[in-house]
């Protein structure tokens, strides 16, 4: 019988702030963990109302008056991609940088049925950051989200598959979304839709898998490699698309051989030349594998793993002048809390972040493990100390009284 891993299992005490059940699936996580995750697509209706998240204005708020540059927007109709050069120009006086985007150009591109593709939401857009950072948490994946603004009739990209999982939300508009199943399951970063073009394109003549039209509110789950097309119909079409780029056990074993290579380093007889004028691996093949199969019963992958994940997101926004403040006024009352979406783990007196690493005394590992949780605690409690420390390096913050 399947088991759901630990982290997946429910608590109550956690069930409201939880994105994935609250605002994406009707499921349970542990239906949606056993029977739809990576599996097969999953169509909910009606599960939220995103107006919160992104919107039209929202849309023109980041085209014309935040100083984008690329690659935070692309431009596609009919499946072909507008060249950068077609819609960005220099910034002007104090801001001559040659790839801003121009919001004419992109107007007249829109106009004449061009769809906008606004990249990585995760860093610009202060609501879909907070969602993808705490969606991310949730699943162990990290994630990315793009929102596409499509013209009504129109669509942007043929049919093809993503290497990642996709929740597509519906925010504004509704957008009919034809669905084929996989011609290559699970494809790697590495393996693009278009080194299998024709198979791809066969597959989308023939029955889709689904057929449907999202509306307000709809969200649409896709595993990597299902492929896909979308048309905006009777009005401008806007969806967030949220990318989970999904570790595999390919990347585990990678990572693994990564950690085998790193041992086989520090043994001489491995670090010894090849005889003089081999033409080929020869005898010395059997030799190298007996080590390297001795090297991967032992190595341990888990330190690159944690190392590799950090390296994969980014820790929620702190503000300078409001960590200047928390300093300055610090008392044993100030609340202050661990920075969310760090990736924090204490390993013996080591605590690793996405913001680098300290070392503890065997004082401070009482107060290290409390912050852990995520609360607020007062910073008498903790230590002004330790605190103090903690907050010039980034790692606590201020939290709301």
């Amino acid at each position: 019988m399947s088991t759901v891993p630990t982290t997946l299992r429910d608590t109550a005490a956690d069930f409201e702030g939880r994105v994935l059940e609250t605002r994406l699936i009707s499921l349970s996580r542990e239906e949606f963990a056993l029977d739809v995750w990576g599996r097969t697509p999953l169509l909910t209706r009606g599960v939220s109302d995103f107006s919160d998240l992104f919107s039209a204005s929202a849309v023109d708020e980041l085209v014309s008056r935040r100083g984008l540059r690329t690659p935070f927007l692309r431009v596609a109709k009919d499946g072909s991609t507008a060249a950068e050069s077609s819609f960005t120009s220099p910034g002007g006086v104090g801001a001559s940088v040659a790839d801003q985007l121009d919001d004419t150009a992109l107007w007249r591109s829109f106009a004449d049925g061009s769809t906008l593709v606004l990249q990585a939401l995760q860093r610009t857009w202060e609501p879909v950051t907070d969602l993808a950072a705490r969606l991310g948490t949730e699943l162990g994946h990290p994630v990315q989200a793009n929102a596409y603004v499509t013209p009504p009739q129109n669509r942007g990209f043929d049919d093809h598959y993503d290497v990642h999982d996709v929740f597509v939300l519906q925010v504004t508009g509704s957008k009919r979304w034809i669905v084929h199943e996989p011609v290559h399951p699970d494809p790697l970063r590495d393996q693009p839709w278009t080194a299998h073009r024709a198979a791809v394109a066969d597959a989308a003549r023939g029955e889709a898998y689904i057929d449907t039209v999202l509306e307000p509110g709809d969200v649409l789950y896709l595993p990597r490699g299902w492929l896909h097309a979308a048309e905006a119909l009777g009005a401008v079409s806007i969806h967030l698309t949220l990318g989970v780029h999904t570790w595999t056990r390919h990347a585990l074993a990678e990572q693994l051989a990564e950690s085998a290579l790193a041992l086989l380093r520090e043994d001489v007889e491995m670090r010894g030349s090849l005889p003089l004028g081999v033409d080929g691996p020869g005898e010395e093949l059997a030799f190298v594998r007996r080590r390297l199969l001795a090297a991967l019963t032992e190595a341990d992958p888990t330190p690159l793993f944690h190392r590799t994940r950090r390296s994969q997101a980014r820790p929620a926004p702190m503000g300078p002048l409001a960590q200047l403040g928390a300093l300055e006024s610090l008392a044993a009352d100030t609340p202050v809390r661990l920075r969310e979406a760090l990736e924090a783990r204490l390993v013996g007196r080591r605590l690793t972040t996405r913001v680098g690493w300290l070392d503890f005394p065997e004082a401070d590992l009482a107060p290290a493990l409390r912050i852990l949780d995520g609360g607020a605690h007062p910073a008498g409690d903790l230590g002004l100390p330790f605190v103090e420390r903690l907050l010039r390096a980034g790692v606590l913050v201020p939290a709301e009284s």
